[in-house]
């Protein structure tokens, strides 16, 4: 058990958390959720020790062990990603490399004999016969190679690093497990084998993120950061919304009965106060008015933008059409003979570990590079807005947002354009900030507000959640909802996969595609695609072998 006793933490004068008591407990998974800038973060600091409190203290049930997912990807990169994940657990990688020392010895002494026999016992008992095949177990789900196993870190990409840091927050099964945004850069396969996981791990889990389905897939309990108060609902992200949204519909009907009462009280106070054989009666409801107090209703922290994408036409029935498209990138074929066309009501999801090739066949969709073979065609009625995955060369300018933005407007109007910019939460002189000092999450709702003001009928979205809080991305996740024309898109966020699509086509790793018009929970129950996951898993141990 880990526990917040009376903890207050203060930056400068601001209170960030004031007097929070909470208890996190085995066998529970705890979903922590707030704002951006809620401290969510910040919290999980708290609790792992690398940042101290004010006041109070974190009191963890003695003996057990805290295990946290590191956010510095470069940390680790003069080590093998064996030993990286080994790491998790410090007391075994200590014991492992004092053994390798002792045995190296050529003038091995009795007292060496000691020691390693002491060691080989504590080894024994921490199960370190079977860490190299647990930590294996470990990559194996997340998606890393075999081939990769051995390598060193710093040979390994962005995703790749991030998966092999959380199978080191992950190995050993520690008592308490702290995850901050432990989906960032998985692909869906990696987060459903997190979430199976997370589902069966039977000790104490603290987890931020924004991805609702995660949180509602793996999560017993919610605790929402809202004002510097953290409090505990039992269920998880849906419910806890749910709850919070009925406590204050309670609230407010509560208020608004005691108005009702101060009212009447009220009137007959005013008409009876100067009555002589009424006074007792007057005093008696003033006492009674005294006692009545409304609740306070604090609005929550939370903002939510509104996204709304208006194509200016129609679609004919002529959309897309793609035929034979191949690609290699840095010597590997990540698109073979792709084709497929899209329909007039086509909600496309494309998926599949191979990220690079998704954004591969956008980019040639958008014109941005070509296809080493095959064509692609728009229908003449359609019209294209492109979300990038890589938006840095759209803000390495001087522009201001409105400037940035009023050159994208069909309507040169600075009015106009600012009520693009207030519906994704940018008001007042924030239209006159830069845009290359802008943050991850400020750049990606500039990139929104480009779509909405383009009226196209075509969207393509290549994971546009990264760097969105809760906020945004259900908002995101309505706007595609509702859109009346054509998407294409790639996105980690199983919801609104699940909420937009109705085809999904999955690049698989040798650049060919599956294609079927279904949702995507149906499309991974289908018997196809358990024969193809099994197959593909089979393929896979026999390289291992």
């Amino acid at each position: 058990m880990i526990s917040a006793n009376n903890v207050t933490l203060r930056l400068g004068k601001k209170a960030l958390f004031e007097d929070v008591n909470i208890k996190f407990t085995e066998g529970n998974c705890y979903g922590l959720i707030g704002a951006n800038g809620a401290g969510k973060s910040t919290f999980l600091k708290i609790l792992s020790g690398e940042l101290d409190t004010t006041n109070g203290e974190i009191a963890i049930t003695p003996g057990q062990r805290l295990s946290v997912l590191e956010q510095d990807h470069f940390k680790y990169d003069a080590y093998s990603v064996m030993d990286t994940v080994i790491m998790g657990n410090q007391r075994l990688y200590d014991i492992m490399k004092e053994k390798d020392a002792i045995y190296a010895k050529e003038d091995f002494s009795d007292e060496d004999g000691v020691r390693a026999a002491e060691l080989e016992a504590e080894f024994a008992e921490m199960d370190g016969w079977e860490a190299e095949s647990n930590a294996a177990m470990l990559l194996n789900g997340l998606g890393i190679d075999t081939d990769l196993h051995y390598s060193l870190m710093s040979e390994l990409d962005g995703n790749q690093k991030v998966k092999v840091l959380l199978a080191r927050a992950l190995f050993g099964n520690p008592d308490i497990l702290l995850l901050d945004e432990p989906t960032n850069h998985l692909d869906l396969d990696a987060i459903s084998w997190l979430e199976e996981f997370l589902i069966n791990f039977n000790n104490t889990v603290i987890v931020v993120s924004h991805d609702r389905y995660f949180l509602n897939k793996v999560c017993t309990h919610t605790a929402d950061i809202d004002y510097g108060k953290i409090q505990l609902y039992a269920g998880n992200y849906d419910f806890w919304y749910e709850s919070s949204q009925l406590l204050i519909k309670q609230m407010k009907e509560a208020n608004k009965k005691k108005e009702e009462k101060i009212k009447e009280l009220q009137e007959f106070i005013s008409r009876f106060s100067a009555n002589a054989s009424k006074s007792k009666q007057a005093t008696s409801r003033k006492r009674a008015l005294e006692k009545i107090e409304l609740d306070t209703i604090k609005p929550s922290s939370r903002k939510y933008p509104y996204i709304d994408f208006r194509p200016d036409r129609e679609i004919g029935n002529e959309v897309l059409t793609v035929e034979g498209i191949s690609k290699t990138v840095d010597g590997k074929k990540v698109l073979d003979n792709v084709s497929f066309i899209v329909g007039h009501d086509d909600k496309i999801a494309f998926v599949g570990s191979n990220e690079l090739a998704k954004t591969t066949l956008f980019k040639i969709l958008m014109g941005e590079i070509e296809p080493d073979e095959g064509t692609y065609k728009w229908g003449v009625t359609t019209s294209q807005s492109y979300f990038p995955k890589d938006n840095t060369d759209e803000f390495n300018n001087d522009y201001t947002i409105t400037e940035w933005l009023t050159g994208y407007s069909p309507v040169k109007d600075v009015t106009y354009v600012r009520g693009f910019l207030g519906r994704m939460l940018f008001a007042g002189e924030d239209g006159i900030k830069k845009v290359k000092v802008l943050s991850g999450g400020e750049k990606v709702r500039c990139l929104l507000s480009k779509m909405m003001i383009s009226g196209a009928n075509c969207l393509i979205f290549d994971e546009p959640t990264n760097h969105l809080d809760m906020e945004s991305i259900t908002a995101l996740n309505e706007g595609m909802k509702k859109f009346p024309g054509i998407e294409l898109f790639a996105c980690r966020d199983h919801q609104i996969v699940q909420t937009t699509a109705n085809r999904i086509i999955e690049i698989m790793p040798d650049g060919n595609i599956i294609d079927k018009i279904t949702t995507y929970d149906e499309y991974l129950e289908s018997d196809e695609m358990a024969r193809k996951r099994t197959v593909y898993t089979a393929d896979r141990e026999d390289d291992n072998d």
